[in-house]
């Protein structure tokens, strides 16, 4: 039940880096894409009704840590107790700025809550970067399984290109989700600034990857897992520059999956190194529930995961189409009478103009 458990958190972090990861890209390109108000609109909307069911997998990964290994959830969590708070900060005021935003249509307010999208969306990926590098890097831990050091002590250089490489790929995974979901100028601006970041998401996660097959300690040759990150980051930088949008988008999938997957792959068995001594590092299996606990989550798990999975799938069937700039656009009086009662031009009270609420009544 060890191993599954490990394997299971595994697969909830790289879940969420991968759905997560073109949230966080679209926040930080809006401005970028969008240029104008509706503009902005149009590509806030594209994660509209997405972004938050995203974020689950974060919750979901947290809550499996403390539930089958509360020495590691213990230990971590005291470590990074202000970097959490950094993160919680992050991820609520990135939140607020979808719904408030469009309560007022005043520009200096609409500038700052872009402001704090775009904010929020960088901060996020880094903190949870230095975060997984922290982990593999080592942290001073003692025989108590307790963190010795400080907060800057968890900005080392590993963990901080490690944050620098996950912001990255978000960019790039973002650009190229935005290339599918939109139309028009949009889409353009999303394809050119694409074919910018890619060389240098390119550079920057092989120069990573090296660095963590250095830090893992594994003998000279990079292992499957890392070879495949080389190999999907070159992927994913061709494809950008040839256009082929989809395959693009599939290309960066991978990448920000492998990426998550390679780290924890060079974890185990352990899931904290100790800097201190290895004889404190802290594994599966000194940090793990009793295997009664552990058979109850795996059934619960068996039995919910299916009904999630196929949620999620069939939200992002329903809202799979694109988005253009033509339909955020202001409507004459005239013509917003004669629209259908369903219809929410963003100025009714209660809802904002670019929120996910909007975004799912026009859907």
């Amino acid at each position: 039940m060890v191993p599954f458990w490990f394997i299971l958190i595994t697969i909830l972090w790289t879940g969420f880096f991968v759905l997560e990861g073109f949230d966080f890209g679209v926040g930080m390109l809006h401005s970028a894409v969008g240029r104008d108000d509706t503009g902005r609109r149009a590509v806030i909307n594209t994660i509209g009704p997405l972004w938050d069911g995203n974020e689950v997998w974060l919750v979901v990964a947290g809550a499996a840590i403390f539930a089958a290994f509360p020495g590691w959830y213990a230990t971590m969590f005291s470590a990074f107790y202000l970097a959490v708070v950094l993160l919680l900060a992050a991820l609520i005021v990135r939140g607020v700025s979808f719904e408030y935003r469009g309560k007022r249509d005043a520009p200096r307010w609409r500038r700052t809550w872009d402001g704090l999208l775009t904010l929020g969306s960088l901060l996020a990926p880094f903190l949870l970067g230095v975060a997984l590098g922290d982990l593999l890097y080592g942290l001073p831990i003692n025989a108590s399984q307790q963190y010795t050091g400080s907060f800057w002590g968890l900005l080392q250089p590993f963990g901080v290109v490690t944050g620098i490489a996950f912001v990255s790929i978000c960019l790039l995974h973002g650009a190229t989700f935005l290339a599918l979901k939109t139309t028009g100028d949009l889409r353009q601006r999303a394809r050119w600034l694409g074919r910018v970041l890619a060389p240098a998401t390119g550079l920057i996660v092989v120069i990573w990857i090296s660095w963590t097959h250095a830090v893992a300690g594994h003998g000279t040759l990079l292992n499957p897992i890392e070879l495949a990150v080389w190999i999907a980051a070159i992927a994913a930088v061709w494809l950008v520059l040839s256009h082929a949008e989809g395959w693009a988008f599939a290309a960066t999938t991978v990448t920000m999956a492998l990426s998550v997957l390679a780290i924890f792959v060079d974890l185990y068995p352990r899931v904290m190194v100790s800097s201190t001594s290895s004889a404190f590092n802290l594994t599966v299996h000194n940090t793990a529930s009793g295997h009664y606990s552990l058979i109850v989550m795996t059934v619960v798990a068996v039995v919910l995961l299916p009904f999630v999975l196929a949620y999620q799938s069939w939200t992002y069937y329903v809202f799979r189409r694109r988005v253009g700039r033509q339909d955020f656009a202001e409507r004459s009086p005239g013509a917003a009478a004669r629209s259908s009662p369903g219809w929410n031009d963003g100025k009714n009270a209660g809802h904002g103009s670019d929120g996910p609420r909007t975004d799912r009544q026009r859907s």
